[in-house]
């Protein structure tokens, strides 16, 4: 291929990736945003606003692993071409258009990994059997926990012995410990390190005895964040429980918001991965911010669609099961973005409303909505493998190779 050929490439490639983020901004990161909407805690407008920008922070400080992921351990004996990634992008891209337009919640990551599988095996490359059962045992674990979760926290919501001045604050201490131990690219990291979390921070800068395996300076910051964030909702609660329950809408909102976005920016960025770190020796935040602009777009642009139309639902599920779907949301995603795990986000939300659904009963809960879902989720990933493989024979033959 010519020299020219292979930049106009790469800019094909560059304009597909963020085309991909932009749908991964509009139709993945809406969720977390819908039940305050749907309290009437915040506007459309304005939760398609922060989660442009909460989205797009979380790409840029949390999104490397599950960036490394798509781009290089979805195939073995094979490098990811610019062509292959221009056609497996353009795939996902297909699939997740289609659920912002038609308002049907696509799964992008089971789209974005068959393609990349497709175009992977399309070039010859041999299937990542380890890889693929990781992925394959998280996935499926995905509806138990978040299920599970959500059902557990429902039904403490839903306990008189335990009122809300009590039971609202406890989960918002949960998230806080969470928060003080995630990963962060953009912290100070020890040589041989890439992220750090805040706990590990401070506990590199005070000398404690360690507990057999545990830091005791991380403990001690996990307990104080946790401390402060119960007592920040507690406090709001006892002065209105409406309004407290509200607040811890629109952080938790925050919060999964930004784990949404580190947990999908590689969905976008990944099948670059090589292009850009190897092939073009670029540092791994310039794909990222590629990635995390095409969701800030995409969030405010296409979001409010299918906000309006969550938000009904969540509306419809009150403001405490919708509580139960996204608390189990962070922790999942928070997960996943610790072992590079590419996740669907639309899965593991809707998995914890059902999860909360059931607490109160099967009331809401419709077992043909949930069998119909599964199977487009199959269908979804079975069928972009096929489509990612066919389309870059296809780009491949037209191109000369």
């Amino acid at each position: 291929m010519t020299g020219v050929g292979f930049w106009a490439l790469i800019i094909v490639a560059t304009l597909t990736s963020f085309a991909t983020a932009w749908a991964v901004g509009a139709n993945s990161n809406s969720p977390p945003f819908a039940p305050a909407i749907g309290a009437n805690a915040v506007s459309t407008m304005r939760a398609a606003f922060l989660i442009g920008v909460l989205a797009a922070l979380g790409a840029l400080t949390q999104g490397g692993a599950i960036s490394e992921t798509v781009g290089a351990a979805l195939i073995d004996n094979v490098q990811i071409t610019s062509l292959a990634a221009t056609a497996g992008l353009l795939t996902a891209t297909g699939f997740m258009a289609f659920g912002v337009y038609t308002g049907y919640p696509v799964p992008a990551a089971f789209a974005t990994t068959g393609a990349m599988v497709g175009v992977g095996l399309s070039l010859g490359g041999d299937p990542a059997i380890d890889t693929y059962r990781r992925i394959t045992i998280f996935w499926a674990l995905v509806p138990v926990v978040s299920g599970g979760l959500a059902y557990l926290t429902a039904t403490i919501l839903r306990r008189e012995d335990i009122p809300e001045t009590v039971g609202v604050p406890l989960l918002a201490a949960i998230v806080g410990g969470i928060i003080a131990n995630i990963q962060l690219s953009v912290i100070p990291s020890p040589a041989g390190q890439s992220q750090s979390s805040i706990a590990e921070v401070v506990s590199r800068q005070v000398e404690s005895p360690a507990i057999g395996t545990l830091d005791t300076v991380v403990v001690i910051v996990t307990l104080a964040v946790a401390a402060v964030s119960f007592q920040f909702i507690r406090r709001r609660t006892q002065a209105s429980v409406d309004s407290g329950i509200r607040t811890f809408l629109i952080l938790l909102g925050s919060v999964v918001a930004f784990s949404s976005g580190g947990s999908q920016v590689g969905l976008a960025t990944g099948p670059l991965e090589n292009l850009y770190r190897i092939e073009l020796g670029l540092p791994s935040i310039l794909l990222l911010a590629l990635g995390a602009t095409g969701i800030l777009a995409g969030a405010w642009m296409g979001a409010p669609k299918l906000l309006q139309a969550t938000s009904r639902e969540y509306a419809q599920l009150g403001v405490r099961r919708s509580i139960a779907a996204l608390v189990p949301g962070f922790i999942i995603a928070q997960l996943a973005i610790t072992l590079g795990i590419p996740i669907s986000f639309n899965n593991i939300i809707i998995s914890g409303v059902i999860g909360g659904g059931l607490a109160g009963g099967s009331a809401g809960v419709s077992r043909r909505k949930i069998g119909v879902t599964i199977a487009f989720w199959l269908i979804t990933l079975v069928s972009s493998v096929g489509i990612g493989f066919g389309l870059y024979k296809v780009l491949a033959a037209g191109l000369g190779g």
